[in-house]
């Protein structure tokens, strides 16, 4: 036998291992890293927006820290959801249309600007852009997302993942789920076009001395503060 052909059985097999066990301790990617977001918060909490609040459990702990707090998504669902969930937070609204209608309204002097998993379905560099001009001086961009693996090292960061996924999972999620199966996810789906690479320099291009890395989870994470003698 192709040697080349059984290491790729052995790899396919180990995935599937590791799927099952994922699926019988299962967490969320997205909402483990509301702790980083949370400890990057800006010093002036007036404002806050979060672009694809999804069922709004961010807008929960954003909530008690800023004057307002704006959840935006386009799925009616979500919205619906995220409504429910700040209903006793009164400083927190939830609105849709996305980060398009949003954008285009007038709003400025916002602290700060939360995307998680959501970037990789917009025009990036717009989005990177008017977030300049939305963010108030001081204001924080503070971004989980996804990355199309390009590099070696964009590889590595993915296996890393694959194996601490599921001893995350037991530690998230002890107690083991019977008879899991997968759903279909309930908000929109888009694998990522642009690389590690190429977002990082988008990211020095429109917001200069962001900070980008790769994080487990599948996830990398962007920062940005605007400067404090910002017009």
């Amino acid at each position: 036998m192709d040697p080349r052909t059984a290491s790729n059985r052995a790899i396919r097999a180990a995935a599937g291992r590791l799927q099952r066990l994922n699926a019988r301790h299962p967490w969320s990617h997205n909402d483990a890293f509301i702790p980083w977001i949370m400890r990057g918060l800006p010093e002036h909490r007036r404002t806050a927006v979060d672009i694809g609040c999804g069922r709004g459990e961010l807008l929960t702990r954003l909530a008690p820290e800023f004057d307002r707090v704006i959840g935006c998504d386009a799925d009616a669902d979500m919205r619906a959801a995220a409504a429910r969930r700040t209903v006793d937070q009164p400083n927190v609204s939830v609105t849709g249309g996305g980060w398009v209608d949003f954008a285009s309204d007038d709003h400025t002097g916002l602290d700060l600007i939360t995307m998680t998993a959501v970037l990789h379905h917009l025009d990036t560099p717009a989005v990177l852009e008017r977030v300049e001009q939305l963010l108030a001086p001081g204001g924080r961009f503070l971004v989980v997302g996804l990355a199309r693996r390009d590099t070696l090292i964009d590889h590595l960061w993915d296996y890393a993942s694959m194996v601490t996924n599921p001893i995350i999972g037991i530690v998230k999620h002890p107690r083991p789920v019977r008879d899991a199966a997968p759903t279909p996810p309930p908000f929109p789906v888009k694998e990522p076009d642009l690389t590690f690479t190429e977002l990082r320099r988008l990211f020095d291009q429109h917001l200069p001395d962001s900070r980008i890395r790769w994080r487990l989870g599948f996830r990398y994470t962007a920062e940005w503060t605007k400067p404090a003698d910002s017009v």
